[in-house]
């Protein structure tokens, strides 16, 4: 008995050898972290991802890279968003202790956090958005936020014209020499083609709250303006909410074409044009770049000239093609240099001219 149950163990131990050695090998997994060759991480400010503007263009540029490197999954990238301004240096330092290798941080705020955070991970690259660094790491994208606005500051002057109020206003977000900008290629192109216009300028002191942003804009057009122009992140769609509920009103859009967010229930949309901010191109050359061995610490500007910044143009929206051909016309001025934005703002917060 014992020789036969020995016997029985050893031909079912060989049979499990067998099927052992006939199961398919796993298949290396694709598209993960171990595949990877770079990793990219992204920190959002305090809008979120889904702003429906610069931290979503932001995004959006990341996507579009990962894409075209056949991640198509998008294992390789990720984000990280930020709730208050303190979780930015622990944000980019978790990338850090990850190995990332291209960190990008989204907005003007973050330029304390990289003079902290970049120089303990020297093996990791950076962008920044809106703010400059000199550090060696460091990639800087700045934008000529003011030559936009001012492509929109004149539809925004031609459509006042236009339903005869003269009567426009400005909304931004926390008042700042970048957001100033906006404020002041606005101003000049308004101006530049109606030098009767009346410009109302208004700060929400935040770039989250989407009912001071509303609230804002229900106070400028209760006083006759007829053309919203928002640079406050989520607060500004506050702005664009408030014109699809008057209905007979205009908003503009920044950092992406907002058409889309300001459809009412006709099928009518009340934003005028957008200031279309390319941060998505910034973050896909940079990532780009590093995954083809090209990256450079920088400060690059992008401007209307390499169409960093522009105005959306589409035929058949709000705008008539007489109004986009002056618009068009501004825009050669200033590539030609027969006008000069200034990044100066004249008018103070909570007036007007």
């Amino acid at each position: 008995m014992k020789r036969i149950l020995k016997f029985v163990l050893v031909a079912f131990l060989a049979l499990g050898l067998v099927a052992c050695s006939n199961q398919e090998t796993p298949d290396e997994p694709q598209g993960d972290e171990t595949a990877c060759k770079i990793k990219v991480g992204l920190v959002t400010d305090v809008g979120g991802i889904d702003d429906k503007s610069f931290n979503q263009s932001s995004w959006e540029g990341l996507q579009r890279f990962a894409d075209e490197v056949g991640d198509t999954e998008h294992k390789c990238i990720s984000y990280l968003q930020s709730n208050t301004d303190a979780d930015y240096v622990p944000n980019l330092s978790q990338y850090g202790d990850e190995e990332y290798d291209l960190i990008v941080a989204v907005g003007f705020k973050f330029d304390a956090a990289i003079a902290d955070v970049a120089p303990n991970y020297p093996n990791s690259k950076f962008l920044v958005i809106d703010t400059s660094s000199d550090l060696d790491n460091v990639r800087s994208a700045l934008f000529a936020a003011e030559q936009g606005s001012f492509l929109v500051g004149v539809a925004a002057g031609l459509k006042a014209k236009e339903n005869g109020s003269n009567a426009v206003g400005f909304v931004g977000g926390e008042e700042s020499d970048l957001i100033k900008a906006f404020q002041a290629g606005y101003e000049q192109g308004v101006l530049a083609v109606n030098p009767d216009a009346t410009i109302y300028v208004d700060y929400t002191n935040s770039f989250v709250d989407e009912t001071v942003g509303q609230n804002m804009a229900a106070k400028q057009y209760d006083q006759g303006v007829t053309v919203i122009y928002q640079a406050a992140g989520n607060s500004g769609n506050g702005v664009i909410k408030e014109a699809k509920e008057r209905g007979d009103v205009w908003a503009i859009g920044v950092d992406k074409d907002q058409y889309e967010d300001g459809m009412k229930d006709d099928g009518t949309s009340v934003v005028l044009t957008s200031m279309v901010k390319r941060v998505d191109n910034a973050t896909y050359s940079t990532a780009m770049n590093l995954y083809n061995g090209e990256f450079s610490a920088e400060v690059k500007t992008y401007a209307l000239a390499d169409e960093g910044v522009s105005a959306e143009l589409t035929s058949g929206r709000n705008l008539t093609d007489e109004q986009i051909a002056t618009i068009e016309e501004y825009a050669q001025k200033v590539l030609d240099g027969e006008i000069e934005v200034s990044a100066t703002a004249t008018i103070a917060n909570g007036s007007h001219n």
